[in-house]
C-alpha cells in the first residue's frame, strides 16, 4: 500500500481523446502524440475512455494499434470498453490482434449493462434483436473464454487450402491476466470471484455502506475485491480520481483549472439520482498538496497502481503540462519512480 516514503508501482493518466468533428484526424494525432509523450516522461500506462456517438474516442482498440507502432514499453488500456455494443468473439479477435503487436502491453478494461441512450439508436445497432440481447455480466464471460481459447466451433482442420480452428485466433497468451473489470460494489466482489483485474474511478454509489465519504467508500469497493479474489496477492487494482497537478501551470491555467473544479464540486456533496452516485471531488493543486490529499485517501492507500484521469474539455497545451507535472513532479512525492525508455 502506498504510504510517504514506499513505491506506488505504476503511474497511469485517462483520456477520452477528444476531437473536433469538423476535423477529428487532427484529434486522434493529438492522443497519440500524448501517448508518445507519456512513454518519454516514463509513465507505466495509458488508458482511453471510450464514447460511442460522441467527440471522443468511438474505437480505443484500433488507437491502441496506431499506439503500439510508435510506442515500444508503455502499457495500453481501455477504462472502459461497454460491452453491451461489442460481439465478444469479434473483440476478442480484435483484442488479441492489437495485444501481439505491442508485445503483451494491452490491458482491456471493459464492463456490461444497457448502453447509454440505448433506445435513441437500438435499432440500428441490433435491428433484429434490439429486444433481445442480453447485456449482463454474461457477455464478460463469454469474452474471457474468447480470449483464454475456449473452443468456439465444432470444427478444426483444412477444407480445400483454407485452415480452420477450434479457437478465436489469434491467440496471445497472457492477455487473459490483464483483462480488467470496472465499477460498484457488486461489480467490484463478481470481478474478485473471477480472477479480474480491478478499475476504480472517479465515481461510486452507496450500495452497501452508510458512509457518505468517497474516499471510504472507494476503499470499501477495493476491500470487498480482494477479499473475493482467489489470489488477492496478485490482484490488480488501479485507483482512479480527477488530479491536476499545476507545478508548472502559468496563473491562466490555474485559474482555468480551479473553476473547472469549483463548477464540478457541488455534486460531490451528497448522493446524485436514483442509484445515490457519489462522485469524487477533483484535486487541483501543487504536488506537495495533491500528494497530502492522497496519502489520507481510502482508496489509493489500497491501490498499488493509479489511472488518473484528465478533464474532458482541456486544449493540448494543458494536457501536456498535466502530465509532465505528473510525471515529473507528483510522481516521485507518490513514491514512484519513472521507468526507464
Amino acid at each position: 500500500m502506498p504510504q510517504p516514503g514506499q513505491t506506488l508501482e505504476k503511474l497511469g493518466f485517462l483520456t477520452i481523446g477528444r476531437f473536433d468533428p469538423a476535423d477529428p484526424r487532427t484529434g486522434h494525432e493529438e492522443t497519440l502524440r500524448t501517448i508518445e509523450l507519456a512513454e518519454e516522461l516514463g509513465f507505466d500506462s495509458v488508458w482511453l475512455r471510450h464514447r460511442h456517438l460522441q467527440y471522443g474516442i468511438s474505437s480505443p482498440v484500433a488507437v491502441m494499434a496506431a499506439a503500439t507502432q510508435r510506442t515500444k514499453r508503455i502499457e495500453l488500456g481501455t477504462a472502459v470498453i461497454p460491452l453491451g455494443l461489442e460481439n465478444p468473439l469479434r473483440l476478442a479477435e480484435d483484442l488479441a490482434t492489437v495485444d501481439l503487436l505491442s508485445g503483451g502491453r494491452i490491458n482491456p478494461g471493459v464492463s456490461v449493462g444497457t448502453p447509454m441512450r440505448y433506445d435513441d439508436f437500438k435499432t440500428k445497432l441490433y435491428p433484429e434483436s434490439y429486444d433481445l440481447e442480453n447485456f449482463s455480466k454474461d457477455r464478460v464471460l463469454r469474452l474471457m473464454d474468447n480470449i483464454r481459447g475456449v473452443p468456439v466451433s465444432d470444427f478444426e482442420g483444412t477444407v480445400g487450402i483454407e485452415r480452420f480452428s477450434r479457437i478465436v485466433q489469434p491467440h496471445s497468451p497472457g492477455l487473459i491476466d490483464r483483462l480488467w473489470y470496472g465499477g460498484m460494489l457488486s461489480s467490484a466482489i463478481w470481478a474478485g470471484q473471477q480472477g479480474l483485474n480491478y478499475l476504480t474511478s472517479s465515481v461510486v454509489n452507496t450500495e452497501g455502506t452508510d458512509s457518505r465519504d468517497f474516499a471510504t467508500i472507494q476503499g470499501e469497493h477495493i476491500d470487498a475485491y480482494r477479499a473475493n479474489h482467489p489470489h488477492p496477492e496478485k490482484s490488480r487494482v488501479s485507483q482512479g480520481l480527477v488530479v491536476i497537478p499545476t507545478d508548472s501551470a502559468t496563473a491562466e491555467q490555474v485559474r482555468k483549472y480551479k473553476d473547472y473544479a469549483a463548477a464540478r464540486f457541488d455534486r460531490t456533496l451528497s448522493p446524485q439520482g436514483p442509484r445515490q452516485m457519489m462522485f469524487a471531488p477533483d484535486i487541483v493543486g501543487s504536488s506537495d498538496e495533491i500528494a497530502e490529499i492522497l496519502f489520507s485517501h481510502a482508496g489509493f492507500l489500497r491501490a498499488q497502481e493509479v489511472a488518473f484521469a484528465l478533464p474532458f474539455s482541456f486544449d493540448e497545451a494543458d494536457y501536456l503540462q498535466i502530465i509532465t507535472d505528473m510525471a515529473v513532479h507528483l510522481g516521485p512525492k507518490l513514491g514512484w519512480t519513472r521507468k526507464p525508455n
